[in-house]
């Protein structure tokens, strides 16, 4: 997940890099989705990527635009779940 902000809660400099160069993304990483806040003020992004340096090279796609970037790496919630249910048998009991 990339959460981007921007500054002033102006996206429009963003919209308008978007307009002349694409979302720039390099070989090896893949949008997904996005939702926008209410306010203007983030982005928050669906991006799939097997190695980080993708997302270094994205970013950097970005400087000077007025956004800043967080990558948080997520896991599906399914894929999540089975992990845990694996360990369900062997967790502590509440006292």
């Amino acid at each position: 997940m990339v959460i981007e902000r921007f500054e002033n809660n102006d996206m429009v400099p963003i919209y308008q890099r978007f307009r002349e160069s694409g979302r720039g993304l390099p070989d090896g990483l893949e949008f997904v989705e996005s939702w926008v806040e209410a306010n203007f003020g983030r982005c928050f992004q669906l991006m799939r990527c097997s190695d980080a340096k993708a997302f270094q090279e994205w970013i950097l796609h970005w400087r000077g635009t007025g956004v800043t970037m967080e990558i948080v790496p997520v896991v599906p919630s399914a894929e999540t779940r089975a992990l845990v249910m694996t360990h369900l048998d062997s967790a502590p009991k509440p006292a």
